[in-house]
């Protein structure tokens, strides 16, 4: 049988017995796992709470401090620093959504954010891409097309990300151009940056034009969503407070991510910095529910260590692992969908690389995260998207999700004929309970090679990198459009053309 066996995307005399997958909505089976505690996650929370009350937060943006300063904080122009009462706080927690939709242009895309639920995103920001046939390079436009192909073919990947920058195109219009081929590339739920007023409403018009809503509608459902990072310790900037206000008041998604590394932009013990990530992120769920009650957030963690001796920053560590799983206590403390991060340092696509990918993964599936980001190709601590490592990961993501199925355990599932037709010391390769199942029942690997070493050897010895790059090879080579997204072109093409010769939109310094 294993010579026959038909890999993904060959057709052939048995494809129409091939495996049905379902990787679109995913449900975690896993119970949510604890590095602390339930006293000792109370505790961080109340912390984090006696910082953002006494400490407080410096905020950059002057309609930022006016917000806060209405709901009674204690502001200082001079400072630019915030001191948040815990009733605000909790005031605006109690405004927050538990559970709400994201919409892509296919009704089937749509992705869940509630207790229980799991997306994926690839690697995304990288300022470089890399892969065996160019090797390492700054990242361009036609990298970021074809790496949103990779996020679009596979659907274990729910969510598009910003997967690389595109440095070949000026900054003041780059967002038309990373806009625009999300929507005409695919039908998932697109990303979108806040680097400015600007730019996201150019953002929002592109997805009301794409989508056909008007600006009301649009308000009502959540089409996309931006990650908004704090500047560690205790600063919230101008462009990413603007982007908390802005998505808040058009009810889109924001993810409040304060990055922290354990050592270096946070105290060194994993609940210390817990404390600190956990005081900015509520500062900025704050600031969004101030903007907008109601208005659909995340609470976001990507808490890592970094090398005492380097400075450099670490992930899949055992403290990547703890602080992510510490953070599912925070979240789930406040009720909140959570969104973590995969990662890993490497800087080849090698056992490093998977090991620490993989070592985060699990920890943000055990920790109960509804939006996993950086799953797929991300590397050296996010200065690369690397074409091989994005289906390695992906591989990896689609055995994950396998998992979120719970095998069946039926009268026939249990094999008692099967058991009784086998003579002891026989084998079920050719029982009746194998003969029907067999073309199905097992995860057909993406790029894993399960032959022996001499067939292995026979077909070139190829390692799985190597496989990893034919694989992308041939789904970039095939690939097609949804219909539908690629229909909005000539609108999307109208409006950029309009706003380039307006002067596009600078990013907010």
């Amino acid at each position: 049988m294993r010579q026959n066996r038909r890999h993904p995307g060959q057709a052939g005399p048995q494809a129409a017995h091939a495996r049905a997958t379902a990787y679109r909505q995913l449900r975690n089976p896993f119970t949510p796992q604890r590095a602390f505690s339930d006293d000792a996650a109370a505790a961080m929370h109340e912390n984090a709470l006696r910082v953002n009350e006494t400490l407080g937060i410096k905020v950059l943006l002057p309609e930022a401090r006016v917000l806060y300063r209405q709901a009674g904080a204690l502001v200082s122009e001079d400072t630019q620093m915030v001191r948040l009462g815990r009733e605000i706080i909790r005031e605006a927690l109690r405004t927050c959504p538990r559970a709400f939709q994201g919409f892509g242009a296919d009704p089937g895309r749509t992705v869940e954010f509630a207790p229980g639920t799991l997306n994926f995103i690839g690697g995304s920001s990288c300022p470089n891409a890399s892969d065996l046939e160019r090797g390492r390079r700054p990242g361009s436009l036609a990298d970021l097309i074809e790496l949103t192909k990779l996020s679009q073919h596979f659907d274990v990947l729910q969510i598009l990300g910003g997967h690389v920058e595109p440095q070949d195109v000026p900054v003041h219009v780059r967002h038309y151009a990373m806009m625009r081929l999300q929507l005409t590339l695919s039908d998932k739920m697109p990303h979108l940056y806040s680097r400015g007023s600007g730019q996201v409403e150019d953002g929002f018009a592109m997805i009301r034009l794409a989508r056909g809503l008007g600006e009301d509608a649009f308000r009502e459902r959540v089409y996309t969503y931006t990650v908004i990072n704090s500047n560690s310790p205790r600063v919230l900037d101008s462009s990413m407070a603007q982007g908390i206000i802005d998505f808040a008041r058009n009810g889109q998604l924001m993810v409040m991510t304060p990055f922290c590394l354990a050592g270096a932009m946070a105290p060194i013990t994993i609940a210390g910095a817990l404390t600190l990530q956990h005081a900015e992120a509520l500062a900025g769920i704050t600031l969004s529910q101030l903007a907008h009650p109601g208005a659909p957030v995340l609470y976001g963690s990507f808490l890592s260590n970094v090398d005492m001796k380097s400075g450099s920053p670490a992930f899949g560590t055992p403290a990547h692992l703890q602080a992510t799983l510490g953070a599912g206590q925070l979240a789930r403390l406040l009720g909140l969908p959570w969104r973590a991060g995969a990662g890993t340092a490497a800087n080849a696509v090698d056992a490093q690389s998977a090991w620490e990918t993989q070592f985060s993964l699990w920890a943000s599936v055990l920790a109960g995260a509804n939006m996993v980001l950086h799953a797929a190709g991300w590397m050296e601590g996010g200065l690369t998207n690397s074409y091989e490592k994005c289906i390695i990961d992906i591989e990896v993501l689609q055995m994950l999700a396998e998992l979120c199925a719970a095998p069946p355990a039926d009268a026939a599932a249990l094999g008692f004929e099967a058991i009784a037709e086998v003579a002891p010391g026989g084998h079920f390769f050719a029982a009746a309970h194998t003969m029907a199942r067999y073309r199905t029942a097992f995860y057909e690997p993406l790029i894993g090679d399960i032959s022996n070493f001499g067939t292995w050897k026979e077909n070139g010895a190829r390692t799985a990198t190597e496989r990893a790059r034919d694989k992308w090879q041939r789904v970039l080579a095939e690939f097609t459009p949804p219909p539908a997204a690629a229909a909005c072109a000539e609108a999307l093409d109208a409006f950029i053309a309009r706003r380039t010769e307006e002067g596009g939109a600078p990013p907010l310094t």
